[in-house]
């Protein structure tokens, strides 16, 4: 495996996980308190559809090109409107304190089926990353897509990091600025996917 092949995967890997780092931190800040295997879950989770993705668009490509269109053009809404909505109900739950009615570790914001939505959203970028994998053949593309899975990985752990540190000074604030990094993540990948937003 060469050594440009490996850089350019990493380089991708930190392109396309820094959305779900992000989603991390506010997952973080949502519940400082969660258990250990939920801050493993969380970069488990992300990671894995990062992986998965990008091998999807490579073979829907070689398969379904036509498919692959028009998928692309609904990847902004589909992401926009599953961030937007985690986001709004997080922040709900930290102005209304329904996450102290459940305890102190219930992890009532991030539940698996929210999870497993978070990286569908953080990932559908990912799906298009198949277009530049055609050029290889299977064996590294299942081999650029694992590094930016590891990549995802210690970025998320990193997030949940962060976010853990935070939520201990921002308190019972925590989940409405989650809430707000959630909606704000879904605006910025609905803008860029119309290209009006670059970042």
């Amino acid at each position: 495996m060469r050594a440009g092949f490996i850089f350019n995967s990493i380089l991708l890997g930190i392109a396309l996980g820094m959305d779900a780092f992000s989603v991390s931190v506010a997952d973080s800040l949502s519940c400082p308190d969660m258990k250990r295997s939920k801050r493993f879950l969380i970069p488990a989770v992300f990671a894995l559809f990062q992986f998965i993705m990008p091998l999807l668009g490579y073979a829907i490509l070689f398969l379904l090109q036509e498919l692959f269109a028009v998928i692309k053009s609904f990847v902004p809404w589909i992401a926009l409107i599953l961030l937007v909505f985690i986001g709004i109900r997080m922040i709900h739950e930290g102005l209304t304190g329904s996450e102290e009615k459940n305890g102190p570790d219930s992890n009532s914001s991030i539940s698996f089926a929210t999870l497993f939505f978070q990286g569908v959203a953080t990932s559908l970028d990912a799906l298009s990353v198949g277009l530049t994998l055609t050029e290889y053949d299977i064996n590294a593309a299942v081999a650029a897509s694992l590094i930016i899975a590891v990549v995802t990985f210690f970025l998320c752990v990193t997030g949940i990091f962060i976010g853990r540190r935070l939520g201990m000074y921002l308190a019972g604030k925590a989940p409405i600025l989650g809430g707000a990094i959630l909606i704000f993540i879904g605006l910025k990948i609905f803008l860029e996917g119309l290209g009006i937003l670059i970042i």
